[in-house]
């Protein structure tokens, strides 16, 4: 199993501050975490299932559809023998018409090349149809309690309004903000870590309209101290 190593930008902010907002976040997403069913197991087809239906998808959007999901299809055996139509016609309140036959082609690859044990290793489930990083890295971090930071448009927005980053336009290709989340990320349970950044980004520091009256993290946070310009 390989595991990845943490890098730090040069222009990094201290050890100090990442201390403090490890500590502030960890701290709101004990009292604030979402009830999801797949945040409740470790089996590693059903976050696989999860995470593959979460991407570009809102996580309550998602969530009675992934229920219906596994009753129908419970093992991955069920899905790689499914009929693609059916498949299709459950996930089309969903959309991205794509995502059943790719899901589906997991489960037979998987079946097929790993005596259907979804694989810990990063390197091959990225080559898994539809997985990139922040789906293998979802999956190692929590089905397999891999050290594996994650990055979307939530955690991107959170690093770079905390800590000044500036990411590039496709921040899922930022190596600079790929580099802040491994080094930001604490060396243990970093798939609740993980959660508590992806629900601070879904409920408070939201893209529009961020709640920063009653952020945690405000006192320190950079955009909102130039915002108010002090």
């Amino acid at each position: 199993m390989k595991t990845t190593t943490k890098s730090t930008p040069s222009d990094y902010p201290s050890t100090a501050r990442i201390r403090w907002f490890r500590q502030q976040l960890s701290t709101w997403g004990i009292a604030n975490r979402r009830d999801y069913l797949w945040r409740k197991t470790t089996d590693a087809y059903h976050l696989l299932v999860a995470e593959s239906l979460l991407q570009k998808t809102d996580a309550d959007t998602v969530a009675p559809i992934y229920e219906l999901f596994l009753e129908q299809y419970p093992t991955i055996q069920d899905l790689a023998a499914a009929n693609l139509k059916d498949v299709a016609k459950l996930l089309k309140p969903l959309g991205l018409f794509f995502r059943a036959e790719r899901l589906q082609q997991c489960a037979q690859i998987v079946l097929s090349q790993y005596n259907g044990i979804v694989p810990d290793d990063q390197k091959q489930l990225l080559k898994l149809p539809g997985i990139g990083d922040y789906t293998a890295r979802a999956i190692g971090s929590q089905a397999f309690n891999q050290p594996l930071a994650v990055l979307d448009a939530n955690v991107a927005r959170i690093l770079e309004r905390f800590f000044g980053l500036q990411g590039e336009r496709v921040k899922s290709r930022c190596k600079i903000l790929w580099g802040a989340a491994d080094a930001i990320a604490p060396r243990k349970n970093v798939g609740t870590w993980n959660l508590a950044l992806l629900d601070f980004g879904a409920l408070t520091c939201k893209a529009q309209n961020p709640d920063c009256d009653r952020c945690p993290l405000s006192s320190k946070c950079k955009w909102y101290r130039d915002r108010l310009g002090i």
